[in-house]
């Protein structure tokens, strides 16, 4: 569960959500397989504007920092040094992707939004057991199906893919709401949602962990509301009022009974780049796995570029 952040996070303060997976890892940004022992996994998510994909597969320490390892993520980053670290990841990556723009400085369209997370938000990371079988039977669809995006914001957004994600694992536990959120799916519910089973379904071993966004020259990330809560916290909710006080009461009701969605987080666990390396893999393996995958993205791109 990732903090909206910027004037975008101002008008809408519902945040992004991703899924992170120790054992699925990407082949290429749009083909999973199974990790190789040292490898840290991948950070799966849907994304708006990113060359027509429905959604990409990214390793975890670019996702976060936008480096190849936790370990070289800096304490500190201004705007410029950030720019530059994502500019350079994307094209030693995402060569032969469509992110390319001839004569132009910057890829077009909201490739940024794949590496360097952490420099523009706070992150929440839920985590919880899954079986081996389990990751192969979802590496296996998402491989299977065509991935053609489809975004919207309101009935097919970031949220309802880690929705659809999470349902395959604890299916039946994830869906649209008519209350609080007008059957918008928003990453604070599907936290929510999830806590909720995990009380009912110790088994799975919840545990919750910040990764803090790193200090620079970006405003601290905002807290994610639900759509209720982001009306009123946004100030959209006044026009609303002054058109239909009814629904603006209606709206103010249904945040304070069902839209606040506690998950708990003020005493959670901050984990710093350090221990996220540590925790996910050994890095001077990682390394020669990394070399295997360029490998196999170069073999791939005509294709996936198609």
């Amino acid at each position: 569960m990732e903090s909206p952040f910027g004037f975008a996070g101002a008008l809408n303060p519902t945040g992004h959500d991703a899924i992170y997976f120790a054992r699925i890892c990407a082949a290429t940004p749009v083909k999973l397989r199974r990790c190789n022992p040292g490898e840290a996994g991948a950070v799966i998510a849907r994304y708006n504007k990113v060359g027509g994909y429905d959604w990409l597969a990214i390793p975890l320490a670019p996702y976060l920092y936008a480096v190849e390892h936790s370990t070289e993520a800096p304490k500190w980053a201004d705007r410029d040094e950030v720019r530059s670290m994502r500019k350079k990841y994307l094209e030693a990556h995402f060569y032969g992707f469509p992110v390319e723009s001839p004569g132009k400085p910057w890829p077009q369209g909201y490739w940024y939004q794949l590496v360097g997370s952490s420099y523009d938000r706070r992150i929440y990371a839920f985590r919880f057991n899954t079986t081996e079988e389990q990751d192969d039977a979802l590496i296996a669809k998402l491989n299977s199906e065509p991935n053609r995006t489809h975004f919207s914001l309101v009935r097919n957004n970031c949220a309802d893919f880690s929705a659809m994600v999470l349902d395959f694992y604890m299916p039946g536990v994830f869906h649209r709401r008519v209350l609080p959120d007008a059957r918008i799916t928003t990453p604070r519910q599907n936290s929510w949602e999830l806590v909720n089973y995990a009380k009912k379904h110790p088994e799975i071993q919840l545990s919750v962990m910040e990764i803090p966004q790193v200090p620079g020259s970006r405003r601290s990330s905002r807290r994610s509301r639900s759509v209720a809560g982001a009306l009123l916290v946004s100030g959209d909710i006044a026009p609303v009022a002054f058109l239909c006080p009814p629904l603006a009461a209606v709206v103010c009701v249904d945040y304070l009974i069902w839209g606040r969605y506690p998950v708990h987080l003020k005493q959670v666990r901050k984990v710093t780049a350090e221990e996220l390396a540590s925790a996910a893999g050994n890095p001077l393996k990682a390394n020669k796995a990394d070399g295997r995958e360029r490998r196999m993205a170069q073999d791939d791109r005509a294709s996936f570029s198609r």
